[in-house]
């Protein structure tokens, strides 16, 4: 033990007395050892300099070695869904899904649904028939067997992820689910999110060309990755202009702090790489998805008095929320970073599929049937510039005069808190008083 101790002291005087370590103002903490160095305690280096940081999301631990973990975890530690420890990996909300989907997974293999991980429905609501859509980290494959029925024989559905044993669910049932649909339209590829520019053989090297997707989705996966930044980039590349990216996942009222990122199980879970929803919205409009936008969201309560125990112990006000997102890729110059109010109003004319009387966008804005409704230009500009939407409204206003922002278009947090009990936050399709977003 004493050896151990003056080891890492010796460590600590040794690099703080360094020039060029000094110079860049970094100091040494003795940290206690961790199981796979029982010998020696672990010397960790955080910088002194008083840089800004805009966003937070750092590991202690290798990009290989968390991907290890994650694939150990979704590939042997946990058999079906019901192994996992916590409740974190399940659909918000709880609500059954809608009739046309329940209908999909009617037709999808158990063995596969019983590999669902996920923790909301990331389809966009429109007609996708005949799109293109990439799935990241499809796992098993639910989704892309439900994306599969939507677009049809004339679409394609494309679903990587990084844990062998999960594709090899997908695509042992590839043949069953062709004969199933009366066509087969799905690819499954392994490769890692931060790094969708060289999916691994066999994958083809051309497979994912920029600006080639219409949609893409995700289902509690990007809380895993730990370049978060990467994965975005990725996405905004690969989509067409007017394409959107459409996931669920899960995030935080608070920074995660550090031990609860170096926590194996609560990575696994999808908490501990939860990103800070307000990290994370400034993040999408860094890369360039200007106006992110809240589909529907409800808290974690974590069923389990340990991992419960163990994040109070280190954050009491820690709460985590599953949430949907829609971040849309148009042209820098037709969002602008706050809702600005033109005088501008759109009218839903009832005609998509399965939506004959209302519409829902995101969580302010609900459009029904025939009522004329206020919106700022991002959202006059969502609707009309996705190929798949722009023909199912009608156009008010222009842009000669500009009115201000949208009052109440702030930066409080965005999620239904677990104290309102369901009832006290705006909800699904609600609306802030004046408020476009």
């Amino acid at each position: 033990m004493m050896k151990s101790v003056l080891f890492s002291l010796l460590v600590v005087w040794h690099l703080g007395s360094s020039s060029s370590m000094s110079q860049r103002g970094a100091t040494a903490f003795l940290l206690p050892s961790n199981k796979n160095n029982r010998r020696y305690p672990t010397v960790r280096f955080v910088s002194t300099e008083k840089e800004p940081l805009l966003f937070v999301d750092e590991t202690t631990s290798s990009s290989s070695s968390k991907h290890d973990q994650v694939s150990k975890y979704y590939g042997s530690t946990l058999q079906t869904s019901d192994d996992l420890a916590t409740n974190a990996c399940c659909t918000a909300g709880g609500a059954p899904p809608p009739a046309y989907i329940q209908e999909c997974l009617d037709k999808i293999h158990p063995t596969v649904l019983s590999k669902y991980y996920g923790c909301g429905l990331c389809l966009p609501s429109y007609d996708l028939s005949g799109l293109n859509i990439l799935d990241l980290g499809c796992g098993a494959g639910r989704d892309v067997y439900i994306a599969s029925q939507l677009v049809g024989k004339e679409g394609r559905v494309v679903g990587v992820d990084m844990t062998q044993e999960q594709l090899n669910v997908a695509t042992e049932f590839q043949d069953y689910h062709a004969q199933q649909f009366g066509f087969s339209n799905v690819e499954f590829h392994k490769g890692y999110l931060e790094h969708l520019d060289q999916l691994l053989p066999p994958a083809p090297a051309a497979l994912l060309e920029p600006n080639s997707f219409d949609v893409i989705i995700s289902n509690c996966v990007l809380n895993l990755c730990q370049d978060k930044e990467a994965v975005l980039r990725h996405c905004l590349s690969l989509l067409k202009e007017g394409g959107e990216m459409y996931f669920s996942d899960v995030y935080a009222n608070r920074r995660v702090p550090q031990v609860l990122k170096d926590d194996e199980v609560l990575w696994g879970e999808c908490l501990s790489g939860a990103l800070y929803w307000n990290d994370f919205e400034n993040l999408a409009r860094k890369v360039g998805f200007t106006d992110p936008r809240l589909v529907e969201d409800s808290p974690i309560s974590i069923r389990n008095r340990n991992v419960q125990q163990l994040i109070q112990q280190q954050h009491a006000g820690l709460e985590f929320y599953s949430a949907t997102y829609r971040l849309w890729k148009l042209p820098l110059e037709l969002l602008e970073p706050h809702c600005e109010d033109y005088g501008q109003a759109v009218v839903y004319k009832g005609t998509l599929p399965r939506f004959p009387f209302a519409w829902l966008l995101d969580k302010h804005h609900y459009f029904v049937k025939n009522k004329v409704h206020p919106v700022c230009g991002n959202t006059y500009n969502m609707l009309a510039k996705t190929p798949a939407l722009q023909e199912h409204f009608e156009f008010v206003g222009n842009w000669d005069t500009h009115f201000g922002i949208f009052e109440g278009c702030g930066s409080s947090i965005p999620f239904d808190s677990t104290s309102s009990g369901g009832g006290g936050g705006l909800g699904k399709g609600a609306s802030t008083k004046a408020s476009c977003c």
